[in-house]
């Protein structure tokens, strides 16, 4: 069995204790602001670089993954204007059911064999568990722009109050915290437990988990166990935002939460050499982006060295007398 999550648990476990080490000892200054901006600059060089780079890559023809029927003769054939769009529209519908809803991915199957026939099952927990973890982590995201602007937005505000409102606890719980712990957690024992998936799977496919895992836990345990001062914190950050950093003279509370931003340090400078620059990459994706009208226009490599063409006319012009002599037809006598 592959066990290379192991390697990225022990890379992940390491990293947090060197960071709650280290802010122990007092070097809050490189856990609090150096590393925080090193990886927003790795983050946007290495993003803009991957988006430039595929943005060069040329796509002289139309390769569009698609599950319908394309555009053909009217009253024939029904085209799929979603599935296997034709027009700008229809990709732009395409792409917003990607995005959002993730529809491809609802339509994920199974391949088993029963007997001596082969069968096809749907499987929707990897679509469910998918939506929980993006939706759960975009909710975390947009809660914590309350730590980097004043005042808070009012959409920050409405979320919060939707997100929190079991009231669990004090301070109340927030569901979107447990369902990003739990999502994560499942698609983690999904590519671990399942051979198939777990054959093919990295180390570098197991950081980026283990890594989301650490930051969930350690920001529970912010909340509701080992606290912080907020007031402190929110000082720490605003200071990141508009580019003055300091660390506060009172300090924030507690270790933990220098392992959290290290974490989350991590996770920003890793995203451009992983596979979470699909969050970038889904726009550039040429099996999603472009139209499949193939049967309308002819699409040419702009790379191919220019050929010198004989055509037909030229041809019969050049061997008229010789195609009449051995009775072939010709278009101009």
């Amino acid at each position: 069995m592959n066990v290379s999550y192991l390697y990225s648990l022990l890379a992940v476990v390491v990293l947090g204790l060197i960071a709650y080490a280290g802010a122990a000892v007092g070097l809050e200054v490189i856990f609090g602001i150096v590393i925080p901006f090193l990886a927003i600059l790795v983050f946007f060089a290495g993003f803009i670089n991957k988006v430039l780079d595929w943005a060069k890559s040329p796509v002289p023809f139309r390769i569009t993954t698609t599950c319908g029927q394309q555009q053909s003769y009217q009253g024939i054939f029904k085209q799929s204007k979603i599935d296997n769009p034709s027009t700008t529209g229809g990709v732009i519908i395409r792409m917003l059911l990607e995005i959002l809803l993730f529809r491809s991915l609802f339509r994920n199957t199974r391949v088993e064999f029963k007997g001596k026939k082969v069968a096809y099952k749907w499987v929707v927990w990897l679509w469910l568990f998918a939506i929980l973890f993006h939706y759960s982590f975009l909710v975390v995201i947009i809660r914590h722009l309350r730590f980097f602007v004043e005042p808070t937005p009012f959409f920050v505000k409405a979320l919060e109050t939707v997100d929190g409102m079991l009231q669990i606890g004090l301070p109340g719980l927030f569901l979107s915290g447990v369902m990003l712990l739990g999502a994560t957690t499942l698609l983690l024992m999904r590519r671990i437990l399942l051979p198939k998936i777990n054959y093919f799977s990295r180390a570098a496919d197991y950081f980026p988990l283990f890594l989301i895992i650490g930051i969930a836990i350690t920001g529970i345990l912010m909340r509701h166990f080992t606290k912080v001062d907020v007031v402190q914190v929110k000082q720490l950050t605003m200071g990141l935002a508009t580019l003055h950093p300091g660390i506060p003279e009172d300090g924030v509370g507690g270790s933990i939460f220098y392992v959290h931003l290290f974490f989350v340090s991590l996770l920003v400078a890793y995203i451009p050499f992983s596979k979470l620059m699909h969050m970038g990459g889904i726009f550039l994706s040429p099996t999603r982006n472009v139209a499949n009208n193939t049967r309308m226009k002819h699409h040419t490599n702009p790379w191919n060295p220019k050929v010198k063409i004989h055509t037909y006319e030229a041809y019969e012009e050049d061997f008229r007398d010789k195609m009449k002599e051995a009775n072939i037809p010709v278009e101009k006598e």
